[in-house]
C-alpha cells in the first residue's frame, strides 16, 4: 500500500511543477502588462480549467495534488528515515507535513473550481482571512506572528537553494546522468525564486498586522505584483517567473528521485 501511495505522490510531485508552471506563465503576463488571471495558485488553476478538456485534466491534477498530500503527510509521520539526526529528521517531517497540508488545499480549491465554488480571487481570500484574524484579541501579533513564519519560510527557501541542501533529499542515482547537472541547476534557481516570493508575502501579512489593516495582506498575486512596482520591476519579475518556471520543471525531476 505504502508503494503505491509513493507512487502516486511522484505523479502528484509532478502535477505541483505543473501548477509552477503556469503561475510562472502567468507572472509573465503580469510583467508585460496583460494578466488574463491572478499570478498564483488559483489563478493557475483557473487557466487551466479554460483550457480545452480543463475540467477533466483540472479533476486529475486534483487527484494528483491530493495523492502528493497523501505521500507527504505520511512522510510526516514515519518518512526521512535515511536522516541519522533525529533533529533533522523532524525538520524535514515538518517540511512534508508543510507540503502534505500545501497538496491537500490545492487539490480542494481545484475541486471547488470544477464544481463553481471557487471563483474567489486568492487575494481576497488572503484580506478575507486576515480580517477574521485581526478581529481576535491580539489578532495584530497573531497576523504579525504568521508574517514572521511565511517570511522565515521564504529566507529558508533561498538559503536551501543557495546551499544546495535540496540534494540531501534526492536519489540523484535514480536520473540519467544527463540531466543530474540541469536538475541541480533548476533546484538553485527555483528554490530562491520562490522563497523571495513567499518573503514579499510575509511583508504584505507584517504590514497588515502591524497597521491593523487586512488590505495590506495579499496572497502570491500581490506579492508579484509589489515586485513589478519595483524600479526596474519588470526585469525583477521577469527573473522570478523564470525562477517559478525552473522550480516547475524542477519537480518533475524531485518527482523521480525524492528519497522516501
Amino acid at each position: 500500500m505504502e508503494r503505491v501511495v509513493e507512487i502516486g505522490g511522484r505523479v502528484g510531485m509532478a502535477c505541483f511543477g505543473l501548477v509552477h508552471l503556469v503561475v510562472a506563465w502567468l507572472a509573465v503576463q503580469v510583467a508585460l502588462g496583460g494578466s488574463p488571471a491572478e499570478a498564483d495558485q488559483k489563478g493557475a488553476l483557473a487557466t487551466i480549467v479554460a483550457q480545452p478538456f480543463g475540467v477533466a485534466l483540472l479533476l486529475a491534477l486534483a487527484a494528483g495534488l491530493a495523492a502528493f498530500a497523501l505521500w507527504q503527510l505520511l512522510s510526516a509521520f514515519s518518512g526521512h528515515r535515511w536522516v541519522s539526526d533525529r533533529r533533522k529528521r523532524t525538520i524535514k517531517r515538518v517540511a512534508s507535513a508543510a507540503r502534505g497540508v500545501t497538496g491537500a488545499v490545492l487539490s480542494v480549491v481545484a475541486v471547488n473550481f470544477v464544481v463553481g465554488a471557487g471563483q474567489e480571487s486568492g487575494d481576497q481570500s488572503q484580506k478575507a482571512l486576515t480580517a477574521e484574524l485581526l478581529a481576535l484579541p491580539g489578532g495584530s501579533w497573531i497576523v504579525a506572528l504568521i508574517a514572521a513564519v511565511v517570511f522565515g519560510v521564504g529566507v529558508a527557501a533561498v538559503v536551501k537553494g543557495a546551499r544546495k541542501s535540496f540534494l540531501d533529499e534526492l536519489d540523484m542515482t535514480r536520473l540519467p546522468k544527463g540531466t543530474r547537472t540541469w536538475t541541480r541547476r533548476l533546484g538553485m534557481i527555483g528554490y530562491p525564486a520562490k522563497g523571495i516570493a513567499f518573503a514579499v508575502v510575509g511583508i504584505l501579512l507584517g504590514l497588515a498586522g502591524f497597521t491593523a489593516d487586512p488590505n495590506r495582506a495579499g496572497g502570491l498575486d500581490q506579492a508579484l505584483r509589489e515586485l513589478a512596482a519595483l524600479p526596474f520591476g519588470d526585469f525583477v519579475l521577469l527573473a522570478v517567473a523564470l525562477g517559478f518556471a525552473a522550480f516547475g520543471v524542477y519537480c518533475f525531476a524531485d518527482a523521480r528521485c525524492r528519497r522516501p
